[in-house]
């Protein structure tokens, strides 16, 4: 895959990002996932982000694997039974660092291609355990594919309780397929942990999403994007909303503010349900 001109360099970003900030995103398979061959154009395409966009993104990144990470691990301290499904999963490593019934991850088909394949090179050489792990490819865009996705999350989950994780992908997305996504969770199963990372609508006009938008032009990743509220989130999934701003998360896992929200791409964390 040509990770410089495709909507799914994000998930490769989003692996360098985690990659340089480890300790932080609790994630030390992060620097596993892209292989040796691709690393070097991967940390390339991450410092030109970083020299045209803003510096932060392995902090904002970080910040938001962690706090996803510490809701599922809570979710399975209620309930051991518990499946995880991830929409916009790119090369995260929930499933493994967690002990999970089982494990949906859903992207684009050349993302869960390269996933696939290299969750079984890291497999094989003992890096990886063996876990029940169901990599699906699924554009989210079309509603056909999202009822398709919907029917296989039921039979997936088997009456089992559900947390749903939309990470880096519903501000992607036209307004409706954004709500669509984040109200998959709850749809397949009521009483489903949903955790969606997104932009809010106050953060429209945000200095660093303008320059990220002419950087993403020149590699045909969608100009538009969607703007959420947490009445938005919360309406779409029946229940109130916990947010967090990465201000809060860096009070949290760093104890103060090293920079301030002006200054990053402004993704917040939204946590709604059991």
């Amino acid at each position: 895959m040509d990770v410089h001109n495709d909507v799914g360099l994000t998930a490769y970003l989003v692996n360098e990002s985690r990659a340089r900030r480890e300790d932080l995103a609790a994630d030390p398979l992060a620097r596993e996932w892209i292989s040796d061959e691709q690393r070097g154009a991967v940390r390339h395409m991450w410092n030109e982000f970083a020299e045209s966009v803003y510096p932060h993104d392995d902090l904002v990144v970080s910040l938001r694997g962690r706090i996803i990470l510490e809701t599922l691990t809570q979710a399975l301290e209620k309930r051991s039974d518990t499946v995880l499904v991830v929409c916009g999963a790119g090369f995260s490593s929930y499933p493994w660092l967690l002990p999970f019934a089982a494990a949906m991850e859903v992207d684009l088909p050349d993302i869960v291609a390269a996933k696939r394949r290299r969750a079984a090179e890291l497999r094989a050489a003992g890096l990886l355990d063996q876990r029940e792990v169901e990599h699906v490819a699924a554009d989210l865009n079309e509603p056909e594919s999202r009822r398709r996705l919907l029917d296989r999350i039921r039979q997936f989950a088997a009456g089992r309780p559900v947390a749903y994780v939309a990470e880096g992908l519903v501000f992607y997305l036209p307004p409706d397929d954004a709500r669509a996504v984040i109200g998959l969770g709850v749809s397949a199963a009521p009483d489903t942990l949903t955790v969606v990372s997104y932009w809010p609508l106050s953060t429209a006009d945000h200095p660093v999403l303008a320059a990220q938008r002419r950087w993403f032009r020149k590699r045909s990743v969608p100009e538009d994007a969607t703007y959420l509220t947490t009445g938005d989130i919360s309406t779409i999934v029946g229940g109130p909303v916990e947010n967090h701003s990465p201000e809060d998360l860096q009070r949290r896992y760093l104890g103060e503010v090293v920079v301030p929200e002006i200054e990053l791409i402004p993704e917040h964390v939204a946590v709604a349900g059991p």
